[in-house]
């Protein structure tokens, strides 16, 4: 009796299956009822597998195509594992341009590669599979008729996996959602996993997308007081725009920014007017590397001055991500990272930090203790107005051989440049001493090792707090010379970490922590530092994050700008707290929402219909975010305006 041998589609979609499982097992951590969706999606794509394998007479060359094919559909698996549990973000096809700063990280790669490694074996096994049991499997060409039959099925499949968006479709982040209307791979992945997030991205990458404008409702404002209310805004017309516009992504913009309520002017708008700004990028600076005792520099910033108890510093496409957030007040888009933003902003942005302070009569310098063009920091620096900027092999003179590199060294090479301008200055620092990885062969663990080596923490801990050391040194040389010069009172130093150091696992984290951190938002809890040696002491409840950086410190510095076109808002403002996290979870001053669970854990009681409005807004902030660099959306509506 001939043996029957099993068919190479049934073969694909359980392999199929199988590694999307592994994936959600790994990186989701856990299977949700929306993997319904996901198998009906991989139905067609096994179809279509299998009829790209039968295309040839020879059962070797088809035998060779699926290998191939398995092998490839492997690879985006493990690229997936690798990459989430790196970077803590999920990987999409926009962030290739990105792949410099994933090259630079080849050491953690490799370490995630040997931590995942029997997660990597295990999403070998349909791989070896098929090569082991290729002789029970039918390589055969397939006929016209089956060819045929294989095309009806794909299209029927994917019309049904279709048809399947529409359950629960008016549900909050329902897949019809994210699939039509809303641009949020990494909610998508979560909910549909690795295949079918791949084809929309790949999708979305060809055609170009921008997320749909979400009804919210309006704010109905309460009459003003006796006294004049002002507010952070420029006297744009927007009705003439709307008017004279024919471009429909323009017009909805300008609908969007005309409903826009501007922040109000408060008690400390122009507290800081004419004094000197020194902004700092800190590189993987956190709450948990803030020591009484270790680093009593950064604990004497963040306990005075202006002092952030719910800030967070979301992990969005690590530094430059980061980065993007405090330098723009804009929502990082990883295609506006990776191709707008790298360009240098279609060179032009008129709300660029250091332009603003260059019209305000400022001097205006920025450093980076790393190499100077690293993710094309050269580039966008000098569209944000920074024409003078130092990086290692672009002038800074430090041991830049040294990895990473001294904030010390950086601090010492460079304040002399600034410490007798005539003007008022205004600097940037990207620091890097805070960098991954956390162990001591990292330079700056190494020679900060004696003040931790004796401490209760595994060496990852260790080393990420003896990583932080270097900047609190760095930041009490700097304080120690505006003394010494005789303008700390006329400064203000302000810090505001990229991300958490992801490089650490949860456990390290919790290590460090004052109370138990969970792996998808507290974990990103935060400090900003705003702080002036001369202020008294201000404590802000009100929930904050990177974006909103830019624009309290314009508030503070009594900058004209228009707080309407910035996606971040004013923490010292009467607006409501929120962040934003990268699958577009939330926290706001009522409480916390996770986007994969839809759950929402409150800190007092809300308003009818607040979350439903609340992901409305985020995912609105979001699109904004990016079709205002998309098209260069300042320069149009700010020309002439004064």
């Amino acid at each position: 009796m001939k043996e029957r041998k099993m068919n190479l589609v049934l073969f694909y979609y359980l392999s199929l299956i199988f590694l999307e499982v592994i994936f959600r097992i790994v990186c989701i951590k856990n299977i949700s009822i929306t993997f319904i969706n996901s198998l009906l999606y991989l139905l067609p794509v096994s179809f279509l597998l299998g009829f790209i394998s039968g295309l040839f007479k020879n059962k070797k060359i088809n035998f060779s195509i699926s290998l191939i094919l398995v092998l490839i559909i492997t690879i985006l698996f493990g690229v997936e594992i690798v990459f989430k549990n790196t970077f803590k973000v999920y990987f999409s096809v926009r962030s290739l341009g990105l792949t410099n700063q994933v090259m630079s990280f080849m050491d953690e790669v490799f370490k995630s590669i040997k931590n995942n490694i029997g997660y990597i074996l295990i999403i070998l096994i349909p791989f070896i599979t098929l090569i082991v049991v290729r002789k029970k499997i039918n390589f055969k060409q397939s006929t016209k008729h089956m060819n045929i039959a294989y095309l009806v099925c794909i299209g029927l499949g994917y019309l049904l996996f279709l048809g399947s968006l529409f359950i629960g479709y008016q549900e909050e982040n329902s897949i019809y959602e994210l699939y039509y209307k809303v641009d949020n791979i990494s909610l998508y992945k979560e909910k549909m996993g690795v295949l079918a997030s791949f084809n929309l991205d790949v999708k979305r990458l060809i055609t170009g997308f921008n997320s749909k404008i979400l009804y919210v409702p309006p704010v109905i404002e309460e009459e003003p007081k006796e006294e004049e209310v002002k507010y952070n805004a420029l006297d744009i017309d927007f009705p003439s725009l709307l008017t004279n516009e024919t471009n429909s992504t323009l017009k909805s913009m300008h609908e969007y920014f005309a409903n826009e309520s501007p922040t109000k002017q408060n008690e400390y708008t122009g507290l800081f007017k004419g004094k000197n700004l020194i902004l700092f990028m800190g590189e993987s600076f956190n709450e948990i590397g803030v020591d009484k005792e270790l680093t009593p520099t950064l604990y004497k910033l963040v306990n005075s001055g202006f002092t952030f108890k719910n800030f967070y510093s979301p992990v969005i496409l690590s530094t430059i991500g980061g980065e993007f957030q405090e330098l723009t007040g804009l929502y990082p888009n990883i295609g506006d990272l990776s191709q707008v933003w790298r360009k240098g902003l279609n060179k032009s942005y008129g709300f660029g930090i250091a332009n603003i302070f260059k019209n305000l009569g400022y001097n205006t310098y920025a450093y980076h203790n790393n190499q100077y063009n690293f993710q094309n920091r050269d580039v966008y620096l000098k569209t944000l107005g920074f024409d003078n900027y130092k990086g290692c092999y672009n002038g800074l003179e430090i041991n830049c051989k040294l990895w990473p590199q001294s904030d010390v060294e950086m601090i010492d090479a460079t304040v002399e440049d600034y410490l007798t301008s005539e003007k008022p200055f205004m600097v940037y620092y990207a620091t890097v001493s805070g960098h991954m990885g956390y162990d001591f062969n990292n330079s700056m663990s190494y020679k900060n090792k004696d003040a931790v080596e004796d401490l209760p923490y595994s060496i990852p801990a260790k080393a990420y707090l003896a990583t932080q050391i270097e900047l609190d040194k760095a930041l009490e040389t700097l304080i120690k010379r505006l003394d010494e010069q005789g303008i700390l009172e006329d400064t203000v130093i302000a810090l505001v970490g990229d991300h958490y150091p992801y490089a650490l696992d949860i456990s390290a984290v919790n290590e460090l922590a004052s109370y138990t951190k969970d792996e998808v938002i507290e974990v990103n809890r935060s400090n900003f530092i705003l702080w002036n040696s001369k202020m008294d002491t201000v404590e802000v409840e009100k929930v904050g994050s990177q974006i909103d950086v830019l624009p309290t410190i314009y508030n503070v510095f009594g900058v004209p700008y228009d707080s309407r076109l910035i996606i971040g808002k004013d923490i010292l403002s009467d607006t409501e707290g929120l962040a934003i996290f990268a699958n577009f979870s939330w926290v706001s001053d009522y409480g916390t929402y996770e986007a994969s669970t839809g759950k929402f854990t409150p800190k007092k009681e809300i308003p009818e219909g607040y979350v439903s409005t609340m992901n409305n807004i985020v995912q609105n902030k979001v699109a904004m975010s990016k079709m205002l660099l998309e098209n260069n959306y300042y320069t149009r509506v700010t020309e002439g305006v004064k």
